[in-house]
């Protein structure tokens, strides 16, 4: 079983297929893309020279992460970050935003999560150039990655910077990482002494520009690419001989929710390439859309758990990883305080 992506107003039959260039990439993806961090980063760099921009064709680009998800969860989880640290970068371009052009050809990450007790501080130095000191958690892949977009606090406000990974006053710690899922994506902290950085955008633009809600849409896409795979496992249970009643349900209940996720993020997609996402618009957008398709990606989880039982999980090595990688993934999303997140942007809109 294929899911497709739903039709659309200006799309009345169903979305393309990937362009050639695009599909060529995802059917010729080696057997180490997604386990193997060099070949998956490899291929992330040949994918991204080709990938659509945010505004450009949302719907291609969506389309790319689901379909690399779907292949494999963890080249998704290298893929999203890097495609998401070079739309910045070109947004932070067409503001006028950038202290000085920045090299992109290499891999990049965005490390933005805050939490600890030395969280990063940015520093002008007399000459003018800035510097970043602190630690900085949840730096995926970052002794693997050539280049991040790290948040620092400027005062009372977070601005962004660019870092060269492997230059001085970095240090990239190899944990603690002990997740069952996404092993290979170590999301460990990194030290920051002094480290030379290019401001991106003054303070608070990161968190201001248009383009912050398309990138946490993004994600989602990911998530339900993720789940696609155990949605055909639950229809093929469903198909073969002897299934029973019960078996239909659970296939059914799947396809549900991952048609309601593809006609979400379809909808969202449009939004975007027509320009109606932005400002606090953008902002219910994105928390509608994750919202969303996590609770669809969480139900896909459960009836594959309540449906198939241990054994896939148990034998089937690819199946295992991707329900392991997923659920981990998807912890991303912060239930019950991102609803609550939603909700006031709800009343807001409506008030």
């Amino acid at each position: 079983m294929v899911t497709s992506w739903p039709a659309s107003e200006d799309q009345p039959s169903t979305l393309p297929a990937l362009a050639p260039p695009l599909a060529r990439l995802i059917e010729g993806a080696g057997p180490d893309v997604g386990t193997l961090i060099t070949p998956t980063l490899d291929w992330v760099r040949t994918v991204a020279e080709v990938a659509p921009l945010p505004g450009d064709d949302t719907r291609a680009r969506w389309r790319l992460l689901a379909e690399t998800a779907r292949l494999d969860v963890g080249a998704a989880r290298m893929l999203e970050p890097h495609l998401d640290a070079l739309a910045i970068i070109a947004e932070a371009d067409r503001d006028g935003v950038l202290a000085e052009p920045l090299d992109t050809h290499g891999t990049w990450g965005v490390f933005a999560a805050e939490g600890g007790d030395r969280p990063v501080q940015a520093e002008q130095q007399p000459d003018g150039r800035w510097t970043l000191t602190g630690r900085k958690p949840w730096c995926s892949l970052a002794a693997h990655l050539d280049r991040a977009l790290v948040t620092a606090w400027r005062g009372d406000e977070r601005g962004l910077f660019a870092i060269d990974l492997r230059g001085p006053g970095v240090t990239a710690l190899p944990g603690p990482w002990h997740a069952r899922g996404l092993r290979q994506v170590v999301s460990a902290p990194i030290d920051l002494d002094a480290a030379p950085a290019v401001p991106v955008g003054g303070p608070g633009w990161y968190l201001r520009r248009s383009g912050f809600a398309e990138g946490g849409m993004g994600v989602a896409a990911v998530w339900w690419g993720s789940a696609l795979p155990l949605v055909d496992a639950l229809t093929a249970a469903a198909s073969r001989d002897g299934a029973d009643q019960l078996a239909a349900v659970f296939a059914g209940r799947a396809d549900a929710a991952s048609w309601s996720a593809s006609v979400v993020l379809d909808a969202a997609a449009g939004a975007v390439d027509g320009g109606r996402a932005t400002g606090e618009a953008a902002k219910l957008l994105a928390a509608r859309v994750r919202a969303v398709v996590a609770a669809s990606a969480r139900e896909i989880l459960d009836l594959e758990s309540r449906a198939l039982g241990p054994g896939p999980v148990a034998v089937d090595e690819s199946h295992a990883r991707r329900v392991a990688d997923l659920e981990l993934y998807l912890r991303q999303d912060h239930a019950d305080r991102d609803l609550a997140r939603l909700g006031r942007l709800a009343v807001g809109a409506s008030a």
